[in-house]
């Protein structure tokens, strides 16, 4: 199966990377954003046409963040604007469950995140390139028919990704720890810079760039992002308040005079610090060796995507092969964008959200980023 035409809802970092990306593969590539301004400065950087396509496309990117990835995959769908639909949100299981409950017709959508990102946003930002190499996370379900795996796949190719399938919950639970707890890690030692002593900013080095670099993030979009994950961050910070509970421990023994604490009660103190340190060296061991230390799949043509939903919705799955029609109607960009650049974000920064479902009037969803 080759894409011919692509539609991008949502002209952010992530989202015109895509169109970039498939655009420079021969594919026709349609821009929708809220913001027209948006969609003609991907344009004009030569991601696609801005505005709606006259049919339906092979294949819809709803580029978005988690919170609204639901409810802008339904509007798509009742205006039928693609034949098959993927997203980029950094989080899965919730908007998935709300897809299978909600939307016209779950056979056509697969969920999807590229692990790639800048800490720049909007589409001046967005490279062809940003994917090469990169993983790119696909969380079928039983309803997700085999046309728009396929089509799913064709996208990572274009985009020179590297797919790998998971289920929607493990994906949560993993990107927690990669991801969405390290941002918030990273903004509290970046906050302690605010309340420090007026010398430290002309005293840090790479280090400390190092580990608050994602802190740059959007707040708001950080803030949809984490709370949509939540559960699984709080597993994480709960397991790091644990470890600084014990170092902080430590330290402060360490700190009192050695006739005070005693010689056995130093070396037990100073070993829970080491320990620490090694523990932290296993970690980046664990980066540096890539991902082939641990199992994820590897999709093939012949994969079903059966199999990986995690029991929300039922039915079978659609035999391969399965056509999936065609539709009428024009597909208006009004309410299925990201909208206007914002400030710089964490890697994968994207375009702000249409208002937030089921928040207070006038939150607005910020970007989504993906790492």
């Amino acid at each position: 199966m080759t894409l011919r035409t692509l539609a991008v809802v949502g002209t952010g970092l992530i989202g015109t990377s895509v169109a970039l990306a498939a655009s420079r593969r021969g594919v026709t590539v349609h821009l929708l954003d809220r913001d027209e301004s948006a969609a003609r400065t991907a344009a004009a950087l030569g991601a696609g046409l801005p505005g709606s396509p006259p049919h339906p496309v092979d294949l819809a990117v709803i580029a978005v963040p988690p919170s609204a990835a639901a409810p802008v995959l339904a509007e798509a769908q009742a205006r039928r604007l693609a034949l098959s639909y993927t997203d980029v949100a950094s989080v899965k299981a919730p908007a998935q469950r709300e897809i299978l409950a909600g939307v016209p017709d779950p056979r056509r959508y697969i969920g999807g995140h590229p692990l790639a990102g800048r800490e720049r946003s909007g589409p001046l930002a967005a490279r062809a390139d940003l994917f090469r190499g990169r993983a790119w996370v696909l969380t079928p379900t039983r309803l997700t028919s085999k046309t728009a795996f396929d089509r799913a796949l064709d996208l990572i190719a274009l985009c020179d990704a590297e797919p790998r399938v998971m289920r929607a919950r493990a994906h949560d639970d993993a990107v927690a720890l990669t991801s969405h707890a390290p941002h918030l890690v990273a903004s509290l030692m970046a906050a302690r810079l605010s309340e420090g002593p007026p010398e430290a900013p002309h005293l840090a080095g790479q280090g400390l760039r190092d580990v608050t670099r994602i802190a740059r993030g959007d707040s708001r979009l950080w803030s949809d992002i984490i709370e949509s994950n939540a559960g699984a961050v709080a597993d994480i910070l709960t397991r790091l308040q644990e470890d600084l509970g014990a170092v902080l421990a430590a330290l402060k023994d360490l700190a009192e005079p050695d006739l005070i604490r005693g010689p056995e009660a130093m070396a037990k103190s100073r070993n829970i610090l080491v320990d620490l340190l090694e523990r932290g060296i296993t970690g980046v061991e664990e980066l540096d060796a890539g991902p082939g230390r641990r199992e994820t799949v590897a999709p093939g043509r012949d994969m079903a995507p059966a199999g990986l939903d995690e029991g929300t919705g039922g039915g079978d799955m659609a035999p391969a092969g399965l056509d999936e029609g065609t539709g009428g109607g024009d597909m208006a960009p009004a309410g299925l964008d990201e909208g206007t650049e914002g400030p710089d974000t964490g890697p994968g920064g994207q375009a702000r959200a249409t208002a937030r479902p089921g928040t207070r009037p006038g939150r607005c969803a910020p970007r989504e980023p993906a790492r």
